[in-house]
């Protein structure tokens, strides 16, 4: 009977500890929950179920980059065994934190250029992570505009001031997508509503026949407004991801975002079980999604060439 009654806790005595990592990101739990599920299936892919072997210590800024550093030396306090740092704010607040607990980033921009890895390649340091390429991909989505409106010659981009390491990379190679086809291209800046209402005004005052809105928190959490906006004022505009489509914008195209957080979870996971971040090369994506909302085409009254629709990944009725 006595070995009976102390046999579970023997048991128990043998099971390894629960990791503890932290998750930090400059958004809201809202607005993240397909993010989550991502990166916790690429968790699991690595072998780490969040409550049975892993405990993840969230920390959201609720949109306040200010908060980002404050909440990076909590997480250190805390002896978190990995930091996810899912945005180049964030990324940067974590690195600032601490040069020896693990970091795993996402990142729309150049990680190399922003100074958070040596080298796709070889990382070195503590570090390493995914990049969705969102400024690369300006081209490539200046390309699809031109495809689906052929005669348009004044394009616009929308970014971020507030963001500079992402929109400056855009900007460029939005710049030499649009020189490249003999078009102009106009850019305005916004950090608030009152400013993107004010964008779309002069934007019309300015004739712009197309526009391409930059990957961008602020704007992620503005897209009924960017929506709403776009088919008041008929203007055609492009988008990094499928969200923006589902509120009303026009199309979409971009790195599958469950991946990219799945391709993080899975670093994550790696790493916690002893890999080095800095050996592990920073990932890009391999899976893009196109997305159009025919509602909204015929809103404002573009008609979608059927080459276009015919190759996209999803097509809103």
């Amino acid at each position: 009977m006595g070995g009976t009654a102390t046999w579970p806790l023997a048991a128990r005595a043998q099971q390894p500890a629960m990791l503890v990592m932290g998750y930090l990101y400059i958004g809201s739990p809202e607005a993240s929950a397909t993010d989550v599920a991502g990166f916790r299936q690429g968790l699991a892919e690595a072998g780490l179920v969040e409550g049975r072997n892993v405990r993840i210590e969230y920390r959201a800024a609720q949109n306040d980059a200010g908060r980002l550093p404050e909440l990076a030396a909590d997480l250190v306090r805390r002896g978190v065994a990995l930091i996810a740092a899912l945005d180049s704010p964030s990324a940067l607040a974590a690195m600032a934190a601490t040069a020896t607990i693990p970091i795993v980033f996402e990142t729309g921009a150049d990680p190399v250029q922003l100074g958070f890895v040596v080298s796709l390649n070889r990382p070195g340091g503590n570090i390493t992570g995914v990049t969705s390429m969102n400024a690369e991909l300006a081209a490539k989505r200046i390309g699809l505009l031109r495809e689906l409106l052929p005669q348009a010659t004044r394009y616009a981009v929308l970014v971020n001031p507030a963001n500079a390491a992402l929109s400056e990379g855009t900007i460029k190679y939005a710049q030499r997508a649009t020189t490249a086809i003999g078009c102009e291209l106009e850019v305005f800046r916004a950090s608030s509503n009152r400013e993107i209402d004010a964008a779309f005004v002069s934007m019309v005052q300015k004739r712009v026949d197309a526009l391409l809105i930059n990957p961008d928190v602020l704007f992620n959490n503005r897209r009924v407004q960017l929506a709403t906006l776009a088919i008041r004022h008929g203007v055609p505009a492009m988008h990094d991801k499928r969200v923006f489509v589902e509120a009303g914008g026009l199309v979409s195209y971009g790195a599958n975002i469950a991946d990219i957080y799945r391709q993080v979870g899975v670093y994550a996971g790696r790493i916690l079980k002893g890999e080095k971040p800095g050996d592990l090369p920073v990932l890009q994506p391999t899976k893009f999604d196109l997305v159009i909302n025919m509602q909204t085409a015929r809103t404002i009254g573009v008609e979608i060439p059927t080459t276009l629709s015919a190759s996209a990944d999803e097509v809103i009725e």
